[in-house]
This record gives C-alpha cells, sequence and structure tokens, in this order.
C-alpha cells in the first residue's frame, strides 16, 4: 500500500465511525443513542494525526514529517552515483538538480512502518 490508499483507507474508518453518548431518558435511566463522531476534513484529519499522539492513536495512523539533513541528503546523492561537480553551483543546488529528496515521512500503520522521501 502507498501512502494515499493508506491514508485514504484510515480516514475512511474515521468517516464511518460510530461513537455511543449516554442521554438521561427519564432522570434515573440512562438511553444509549449513537451520534456521529464530528467529522473532519481529510486534511484536517491527516493534520490531527501529525500533531495529536492521542487522536493517531485511535486510529492507528501516526504521522511524522522531517526535513532530511545535509549529511542525509548527500548520503542519498551518493548512493545514486552522484559527484560533485567543480561549478558555480551550491552543495544544495546541485542536490536539487539531482532530484534528491530533502524531507521524509514516516507513517506507522498496522504495526509497520512506511518510509516515504519526498
Amino acid at each position: 500500500m502507498n501512502k494515499e490508499q493508506i491514508i485514504d483507507e484510515v480516514y475512511k474508518n474515521y468517516l464511518n465511525e460510530w461513537t455511543f453518548e449516554k442521554y438521561p431518558n427519564d432522570g434515573s435511566v440512562y438511553s444509549v443513542e449513537p451520534i456521529k463522531v464530528k467529522e473532519h476534513s481529510k486534511e484536517q484529519f491527516v493534520y490531527r494525526c501529525k500533531t495529536d499522539n492521542e487522536f493517531s492513536e485511535r486510529w492507528g495512523l501516526k504521522i511524522e514529517e522531517r526535513e532530511l539533513s545535509e549529511n542525509e541528503r548527500y548520503k542519498i546523492f551518493d548512493e545514486r552515483g552522484y559527484e560533485f561537480r567543480m561549478n558555480n553551483w551550491s552543495k544544495e543546488e546541485q542536490y536539487d538538480k539531482a532530484n534528491i529528496p530533502t524531507k521524509l515521512i514516516t507513517l506507522e500503520y498496522n504495526q509497520e512502518k512506511i518510509y516515504i522521501y519526498e
């Protein structure tokens, strides 16, 4: 499964979730009536999974994003067989020209971690 498929699946589960709340029936007896969980847009849902640990644990999707360090970018650059050229370009410009990613996204879902470079 790719990143979008995982997010779509978890978001679909979120939209289908029902929660129950107790309402007083006659002052002493409580009845249970289903109510729909407040729905977030997909973007809001993803943001909450990134920023709210309790929320992400409830839905089983942990999303972490971080910028790659220069050393990490260099390692990818080197692994892809590129070499620095002596020109007026900085290392950063050479990484960008070689389409070396700048960000690592880690999705944790069903006890598996998926690493995505962007």
